[in-house]
C-alpha cells in the first residue's frame, strides 16, 4: 500500500506545500484521499474501491484547497536568507483541505446526504491572517481525531521519556494541578495515601522502571478513553453529521497539557528543529530535481503516469509523498552526494 505519510511527518509536508505553491498545494489528509480514492491499484478506476462510509471517515476537511487557502499566504522562502534557503513558517503551512483534483469523489462521498446537511457540513470560518478552518467533521473523523489525540499526549510521551528527552521536575511543574481526574482514580489503587504521595509515585514511576511506566501509560490510555462521550450537534439530519464524539472537561485538560508539554520540550526544541530543517530542505531539493528533469530522473513508472497527464506536478509530488524518510535519504544521497550511491541500491 502506497505511504499516507510524506517523508519527515509535518515538517515534509509543509516542505511539499511549498514545492506545489503553484499547483494546487499538498496537505497530508488530503493526500489520504487521494491515495485511497485515486493512486491504490485494487481497482481499475477507485483506488481501493471503498465505501461512502469509510471515504466519510477519511474525509477530514471537506472544503477543496481552493475554497480554504487564504491567497495572502502564497508559499514561501524566508525573507533575508541570501545563501540558503530557508522555507518560511507560516506562509508555508498548508489550509486543512482536500485536493481539487479530488472534488469528484467528494461529491461522491456527500452524495446521499441533503443539500442543507452539505452545505452546514462544509461551512468555513475564516481568521484574519490565517487560511479558512472547516467547523464540522463526520462521526468517524471525531473518533479517529479522540485517539489521534491520545496518541499524540500519551505515547509521544512515552518515547520521549523512554529516551531521556525531557525531565522529571520538568513534567511535574507541567502537569501539577492539572491531572485531579487521573489522581483520584489511582487514590483507589492507593488508599490512605495523601493527593501529592500518589502524584509523586505517578511522576516517580513514570521516570522509573520501564515495565512500570508501561503500566502507567495503560492506564493514561483507559483513562481518556473512558472519558469520550457522544455529543449531538443540531442542525444535521444525517446521524453520521450530528453525532460526533469528544473527550471534555478535566480530562480534556489534563490531555492538552500532556500534549502542550511534548511541543514544548520536544517537538519544538532546536534538536527536533534542526532535523525538520534538514528533512525539509531534502524534500526540496528531491522534488525540485525529478521536476527539473524528469525524462532522466523519475522512475519509469510513474514518468509514464506524468506523460499520461501533461506534466501534471502532481504526479511527482505523489512519487514524493509517497517516500519513507529513509528512501527519501538514499534518493538525495544518489542524487547530491558525490560518493554516495551504487546503481544496484534497491530504495
Amino acid at each position: 500500500m502506497t505511504s499516507d505519510t510524506p517523508p519527515f511527518g509535518h515538517g515534509g509536508e509543509v516542505a511539499l506545500n511549498y514545492c506545489m505553491r503553484d499547483a494546487g498545494g499538498f496537505e497530508g489528509n488530503g493526500q489520504t484521499l487521494r491515495i485511497l480514492a485515486r493512486l491504490e491499484s485494487f481497482s481499475a478506476g477507485a483506488g481501493a474501491n471503498l465505501c461512502r462510509r469509510t471515504m466519510l471517515g477519511v474525509l477530514k476537511y471537506p472544503v477543496a484547497w481552493s475554497v480554504a487557502r487564504n491567497p495572502a499566504l502564497v508559499p514561501s522562502l524566508h525573507a533575508g536568507t541570501s545563501t540558503i534557503r530557508v522555507l518560511d513558517a507560516r506562509s508555508c503551512k498548508p489550509p486543512k483541505c482536500h485536493f481539487d483534483s479530488e472534488q469528484d469523489v467528494v461529491d461522491w462521498i456527500l452524495a446521499s446526504v441533503s443539500a442543507s446537511d452539505r452545505d452546514r457540513f462544509q461551512a468555513l470560518e475564516r481568521p484574519e491572517g490565517k487560511h479558512a478552518r472547516t467547523l464540522h467533521k463526520s462521526l468517524d473523523c471525531t473518533i479517529m481525531d479522540v485517539a489521534d489525540d491520545i496518541a499524540y499526549g500519551v505515547h509521544d510521551l512515552e518515547d520521549a521519556i523512554s529516551i531521556g528527552l525531557m525531565s522529571k521536575d520538568a513534567f511535574a511543574a507541567a502537569i501539577n494541578g492539572k491531572c485531579a481526574s487521573f489522581l483520584d482514580a489511582l487514590k483507589e489503587k492507593y488508599p490512605g495515601e495523601s493527593e501529592n504521595d500518589v502524584f509523586s509515585r505517578m511522576v516517580d514511576d513514570l521516570f522509573g522502571d520501564a515495565n512500570t511506566r508501561k503500566r502507567y501509560i495503560s492506564r493514561l490510555v483507559h483513562h481518556f478513553l473512558t472519558g469520550a462521550r457522544y455529543v449531538e450537534v443540531k442542525g444535521f439530519r444525517e446521524p453520521l453529521l450530528r453525532w460526533r464524539v469528544a473527550l471534555k472537561g478535566p480530562r480534556r485538560e489534563f490531555l492538552d497539557a500532556l500534549q502542550d508539554f511534548v511541543v514544548r520540550e520536544v517537538i519544538t526544541s532546536p534538536e527536533v528543529q534542526q532535523l525538520e530543517f534538514k528533512g525539509q530542505a531534502m524534500v526540496v531539493a528531491v522534488f525540485e530535481a525529478l521536476a527539473a528533469d524528469p525524462r532522466r530522473l523519475l522512475q519509469r513508472d510513474a514518468l509514464d503516469r506524468l506523460n499520461a497527464s501533461d506534466g501534471d506536478l502532481r504526479v511527482i509530488c505523489d512519487q514524493v509523498a509517497a517516500m519513507t524518510d529513509t528512501h527519501l535519504l538514499k534518493t538525495y544521497e544518489r542524487l547530491f552526494s558525490p560518493r554516495m550511491g551504487s546503481v544496484f541500491d534497491r530504495l
